[in-house]
């Protein structure tokens, strides 16, 4: 067992076992007067970016992988699809009046299918819209009828689909009844 012990050499010394001395590792009195203790420097680590602090704290799953991949993709097709849809209020044609009633009548045709064309893709744009939103929330891949995950295969062959495999053929099978 050790003890401390003052002597007359100095504050600073533990006597251990037989006289037997040793520095201590505080500074005497004297020598805390004389000279200040030297400036501690702390190690400053550098800021780490939101991104990089959120890329940490969240670990994605495999799961998770796949759906920010299909986030990428809705991403892409959404700017596509609005690209297309500038291009095309460009082209559309007016109204053309042509010598022959059968000119003037595949023109009006063509004229009506490229605008059935752009509100179906309108609507799509509104359900990728609608997808982003439920990846953002944490709400994604959840069947809007049951409550359980939509497969991921299914996800990525239909990403702005709201309902697993099982609830859409159902829905598809009442629609049937309700038509026949």
């Amino acid at each position: 067992m050790t003890t401390k012990k003052k002597t007359k050499g100095s504050a600073a010394t533990k006597k251990i076992g037989k006289n037997k001395r040793v520095a201590s590792s505080k500074p005497s009195k004297k020598q805390q007067k004389g000279k200040k203790a030297p400036a501690v420097k702390k190690q400053v680590k550098p800021k780490a970016t939101k991104a990089v602090a959120e890329k940490k704290s969240k670990k994605l799953t495999p799961r998770g992988k796949k759906l920010q991949d299909i986030r990428i993709i809705l991403v892409r097709q959404r700017e596509s699809l609005l690209a297309e849809a500038g291009e095309a209020l460009n082209v559309l044609p007016g109204q053309t009046i042509f010598p022959d009633m059968g000119d003037q009548a595949t023109a009006e045709t063509d004229r009506n299918f490229m605008l059935r064309l752009r509100s179906r893709e309108q609507k799509l744009l509104k359900k990728i819209d609608d997808a982003l939103d439920r990846i953002d929330n944490g709400t994604f891949g959840i069947c809007d009828e049951c409550g359980m995950e939509i497969n991921i295969r299914r996800l990525e062959a239909r990403p702005v689909t709201t309902l697993c495999i099982e609830c859409k053929t159902q829905q598809e099978e009442e629609e049937k009844m309700r038509e026949s």
